[in-house]
């Protein structure tokens, strides 16, 4: 998710914050976030070793180590209102009858709607774009297709523990939703979590992983102020799993080392009504970060740190 457009202004230099928001992804990592280096070194997802961790059974990666676009084209009859299903959740399952919202960031097909991804929706705080084109490795590939083969990956992971999964989009729409639509889904799903998933576009150098956690807005149609806390346990976990899982590093560039950042000024949180987290599962626009991001295996890892977080969150 680049830091250009609707939703992606740079958050501002802040003072560190380090103690307690380390702390708490400490908690669900032993070794603290030191410990990724362990994770890197011995290669594996491990089992974290944290309390109470559920671990989800990964399936074998569906894609090679190099880019596929395995999203679907949107089909002449597909409404841009009409969001989309997974198929029927397994009839047993330690989630079964939790519903999970994947919100796969951008669309593939946003850059052929510029005039309908341009026009202003209200984000309770103010008014931004309905959405954008989303960001790309300097070799072309982009975000959007990288966040839909994660949430395929992690639809997969989250039905085989009985949940019922919905995805904001899934390429069967000729552009967005808007970051309007995308809250709304998951508050008319009532999901139990959601989780928006994308990757970064910021400078090189720049690596890492981050989890964008809402902060407290009460203002014209948001207020978030009932799903603060929530929201944080999801994202802390989830930054936990995610850790252990792919060996990935929390960010060098925002979060102070902690993997976590609170933002007000992102629709898709303000308009939420249920617990609900984004996460920069790295940056696009570094050589080392893209070789990852652009990896079948390395994606798939991905997809079980964010879905072991999320199945720790619904069973803690």
């Amino acid at each position: 998710m680049s830091y250009v457009g609707p939703d992606f202004e740079p958050p501002q230099p802040r003072r560190s914050r380090r103690g307690p928001l380390t702390v708490a992804l400490a908690a669900l990592v032993p070794g603290a976030l030191l410990g990724w280096l362990v994770y890197e070194t011995v290669g594996g997802s491990g089992d974290g070793g944290g309390s109470g961790q559920a671990t989800v059974r990964s399936s074998p990666p569906s894609a090679s180590d190099a880019p596929t676009d395995d999203a679907k084209k949107p089909s002449a009859s597909s409404s841009p209102t009409a969001s989309s299903t997974s198929a029927p959740a397994p009839a047993s399952g330690p989630l079964k009858g939790k519903v999970v919202v994947i919100d796969p960031g951008h669309n593939p097909e946003n850059f052929q709607h510029p005039s309908e991804i341009n026009r202003k929706v209200n984000i309770g705080t103010n008014w931004k774009e309905c959405d954008t084109t989303g960001t790309s490795t300097n070799d072309g590939y982009t975000e959007a297709k990288f966040t839909l083969d994660v949430a395929h990956r992690m639809r997969t992971l989250l039905e085989e523990q009985g949940a019922t999964v919905k995805l904001t989009q899934d390429a069967d729409r000729p552009y967005g939703p808007c970051v309007d639509e995308r809250a709304r889904i998951g508050n008319e799903a009532k999901a139990d979590a959601v989780v928006s998933v994308h990757a970064d576009g910021s400078a090189t150098g720049n690596r890492g992983f981050h989890v964008i956690l809402p902060g407290a807005v009460h203002a014209g149609a948001a207020d978030t102020r009932a799903i603060v806390a929530p929201s944080r346990d999801l994202g802390e976990r989830v930054a936990g799993r995610f850790v252990a899982v792919t060996g990935s590093a929390p960010s060098n560039y925002v979060g102070d080392g902690s993997g976590l950042v609170t933002r007000k000024d992102l629709g898709g949180l303000n308009l939420s009504t249920v617990p609900k987290v984004f996460i920069e599962c790295g940056n696009m626009r570094d050589s080392k970060d893209a070789a990852l991001l652009t990896s079948g295996a390395w994606r798939q890892k991905a997809a079980q740190g964010i879905s072991e977080g999320i199945v720790s969150f619904l069973r803690g």
